[in-house]
């Protein structure tokens, strides 16, 4: 059973507007350093908190024009120019032919899986290739780099430029009281962490954070070390992301993940893409899209914004090639969605609810003709209370908490009505809400009604966002793993795993904030740019005594630290993995949950690199010393060694190293074999009442987005393209007539952004209004400039993930505005 299947029930003014919250958090711990005054740790944390978010930009951002379309010829002149400015012509062409190869290594980015079968020569989209060029590329940050910058320097720079300076070489340390760090030996960087968590009260006074670049013979490596040392304080970028996802399935359907395999998008003769924008954050998944459009799906989207990669693709590498190639690139490109709705944000419940209440209508008037009713008296349970609950609802309040006319609800009912094979995809529009387990609980009732779960062609499709992230979680990473799996990890290396809930992401920020976590390891990722709170978060870190950062480039998370802070330099996918046995491989697991193997070609960035496995066998050697009779060198050694145990722990890995050398593998999913393993046995629907927002009539619900830039916290650039946005990433978008309203709508207006929750406030201020087209009542923003609006304490019902995506604002013009 994996590990979701048994889940239990400029100047910003954020300091201020942590409020008494962050000053209640830290009451009764204060910082107490072993050698410097108190007096310093005050400057050190104002420093911190200065150094916490990006600076201003100089310029105002230009907006231009949205693009009507995604990819075409403006994806492949980006992937060229950014390769060859990173990798250069040979090494660039090298990379890009080796990604997502079965012979090559996988892609550093998204989630999105590769065919099961033959893959196109070009197996990758320009958001991969730029994360391909930014960790392959040839600029080299070392000791010297450390030696002329000190840290309040660098948090002076753009997290674009921190990330164009090149890959980390050797691990170095900054100590209490210096302004920069220095180089240190990787034994006594080890050493440094052994002797930092041996005089911790207790083991759950440390947090292990995960990103999902994490492979999965590291993560199940890491795991096993912190488990070890005594915590289960193992929090990871899913927490953040997708923890909503994973409550809803579990509780509805027995499983986390997705029922669907790769070829279902084939088989399918309908799509519903429910806030998700492929086109930036998943855009291989466009040519899925794109083949299941030809195929003659029908395809309905529902987002707050026309994003391009839901209407229209110009598909730089269609897969059946021949004349349609060059029409397909210098035309008008395929059209992808039959239906747009422009829900509000987090109208989606209202919306569902909606279409499921215009499909019972139809199934009254013309019975068997809408509702599976063989799947649902056989499979499932609650139909009866579900219904009854949507008849009761009001179309008046559907249609204005959805912000969706009853004309085009009913058009999508039908749709869904007349769908045989239909599949659902949504990513974090839907899961960053108080309600998020709520709306992604209506999903899964959606399809219930029409019995598509377990035939080909139609399922759940969670698009995860980072590339190992639903790895991580199926290799233990997870605070709350169920006793069945602590058990088997038990047997296998001969100890007892503690049983007790460990800290999730949230909780381990308010932990570090109230002094409770006083050691913060992170295998990757950049927790300070990701997490809520941006104020609130900085000082967390701050009161730590000890920070661990394992990672690739450097990033504004090495610059907020604790009173000691490491950076430990790992070797990236795309480079060679020589350990004593040989070259290594590493696996990873994909949203569909299909095991693939990667292998780097390059030669590392500097010979002092380690790989992740061996980094954390260094760690857990050190730390555990005669406590383990793990012989943790050996299994970094050889990976061979880390398969079998994983073999003999996690379910679907029987006889792991034999069956990934031959090909690439599905995990198994019960569900996709209409097998529920939920408390009744049955698929369960789920009564999803519409939220009450309440907003004022100056009042906006804010989401964060991704620019067409970056890939989660990693700046590449400061344009977004699809959106008409060049030069500047200090922007919001309002609704035209919402921005008229408020005598926003001329060029150049600028506005402090405050956010209310709980009483307080919280603000950013001198933000460039871009009037757009984007549902009424709601409003964008950049991420992570924007978590400093995101309160700690706003979190999903029974998820605890941010509200990220569900943030009620005002606006103020700022002095000076236009």
């Amino acid at each position: 059973m994996t590990a979701e299947a048994n889940r239990p029930d400029a100047q910003h003014r954020a300091r201020a507007g942590s409020g008494d919250a962050a000053d209640a958090a830290s009451a009764g711990s204060p910082l107490v350093d072993r050698t410097l005054g108190a007096d310093h740790l005050v400057r050190q944390e104002a420093a911190g908190l200065r150094n916490a978010e990006p600076p201003r930009e100089p310029d105002a951002a230009v907006i231009g024009h949205a693009s009507k379309a995604a990819a075409g010829i403006p994806a492949i002149v980006q992937t060229v120019r950014f390769g060859v400015r990173e990798m250069g012509v040979r090494r660039s062409v090298s990379q890009y032919l080796k990604v997502n190869q079965k012979d090559g290594f996988d892609c550093q980015s998204c989630a999105w899986p590769s065919p099961d079968g033959e893959r196109h020569i070009a197996e990758f989209c320009e958001s991969g290739a730029k994360a391909i060029a930014s960790e392959a590329t040839t600029k080299r940050v070392g000791p010297s780099f450390f030696a002329a910058h000190t840290i309040d320097e660098l948090a002076a720079r753009s997290d674009r430029w921190l990330n164009e300076q090149g890959r980390l070489t050797e691990p170095v340390v900054r100590r209490p009281g210096r302004d920069r760090y220095e180089p240190i030996a990787w034994d006594d960087a080890f050493a440094l962490v052994a002797a930092e968590l041996a005089r911790l009260p207790s083991p759950d006074a440390a947090s292990f954070y995960t990103s999902g670049r994490t492979s999965n013979e590291a993560a199940f490596l890491y795991q096993l070390f912190v488990r070890q040392f005594g915590t289960n304080n193992l929090p990871d970028c899913s927490n953040m992301c997708h923890e909503s996802s994973g409550t809803a399935m579990v509780e509805g359907i027995g499983v986390g993940k997705s029922t669907v395999v790769f070829s279902d998008f084939d088989d399918c003769d309908t799509i519903f893409i429910i806030g998700q924008n492929p086109g930036t954050n998943h855009p291989r998944m466009l040519t899925a899209l794109e083949r299941a459009k030809r195929n003659g799906a029908t395809i309905v989207s529902i987002n707050p914004m026309p994003e391009p990669g839901l209407m229209r693709v110009r598909n730089p590498n269609p897969q059946d090639g021949g004349l349609r190639y060059p029409v397909e690139l210098f035309g008008r490109g395929t059209e992808l969605s039959d239906l747009y709705l422009q829900v509000r944000v987090n109208g989606d419940v209202a919306l569902i609810d909606g279409i499921m209440k215009a499909m019972l209508e139809d199934e009254e008037r013309a019975p068997g003709s809408v509702v599976d009713r063989r799947f649902v008296e056989r499979y499932t349970t609650g139909f009866d209370e579900l219904a009854a609950f949507l008849r009761g609802l009001d179309w008046d309040h559907i249609v204005e908490a959805s912000g969706v006319a009853l004309a085009e609800i009913r058009h999508a009912a039908r749709i869904a009505g007349r769908a045989e094979r239909m599949i659902a995809c949504w990513a974090m529009g839907l899961t960053q809400h108080k309600n998020g387990v709520d709306n992604v609980a209506a999903v899964l009732d959606l399809l219930l009604l029409g019995g598509h779960m377990g035939r080909p062609g139609a399922g759940a499709c969670c698009v995860r966002g980072h590339s190992n992230v639903q790895g991580d979680r199926t290799m233990g990473i997870w605070e709350r793993m169920n006793q069945g799996f602590l058990d088997d990890l038990g047997a296998e290396f001969g100890f007892t795993p503690p049983s007790d809930d460990g800290l999730d992401s949230v909780d381990t920020i308010k932990a570090m904030h109230a002094g409770r976590v006083k050691v913060f390891v992170g295998l990757g990722g950049n927790l300070l740019a990701a997490g809520p709170d941006t104020a609130f978060l900085a000082e967390a870190m701050q009161r730590c005594e000890l920070t661990v950062q394992v990672s690739t480039k450097l990033n504004r998370g090495h610059l907020v630290t604790g009173h000691t802070a490491l950076i430990l330099p790992c070797l990236g996918r795309s480079e060679i993995d020589r350990q004593a046995s040989g070259d290594q491989f590493v696996t990873v697991e994909d949203s569909l949950g299909v095991i693939s193997a990667s292998r780097g070609s390059l030669p590392p960035a500097s010979p002092s690199l380690r790989s992740e496995p061996a980094i954390v066998a260094g760690l857990a050697t050190a730390v555990l010393g005669e406590r383990t009779t793990v012989d943790w060198l050996a299994l970094a050694a050889d990976y061979d060694r880390i398969r079998d145990h994983i073999a003999n722990v996690v379910p679907g890995f029987e006889d792991f190293n034999h069956r990934i050398r031959r090909d690439i593998f599905t995990l198994p999913n019960a569900a996709r074999n209409r097998e529920f393993k939920t408390e009744s046995g049955r698929a369960q629907f789920t009564i999803t009442r519409i939220p009450e927002h309440g907003l004022g009539p100056d009042e906006y619900l804010l989401t964060t987005v991704r620019s067409h830039d970056q890939f989660n916290t990693t700046v590449y650039g400061d344009d977004d393209r699809y959106r008409g946005v060049r030069g500047g990433r200090r922007v919001i978008f309002l609704n035209h007539e919402d921005a008229r309203r408020a005598g926003l709508a001329g060029e150049g207006q600028r506005v402090d952004v405050t956010s209310h929750f709980g009483g307080r406030t919280r603000t950013i201020a001198d933000v460039q209004v871009v009037p757009y087209d984007i549902a009424r009542g709601s409003a964008a923003m950049y991420y992570p400039e924007a978590n400093v609006l995101v309160p700690v304490g706003s979190v999903a019902d029974k998820s605890n993930s941010p509200t990220s995506k569900s943030i009620r604002i005002t606006l103020a013009p700022s002095l000076g505005s236009a």
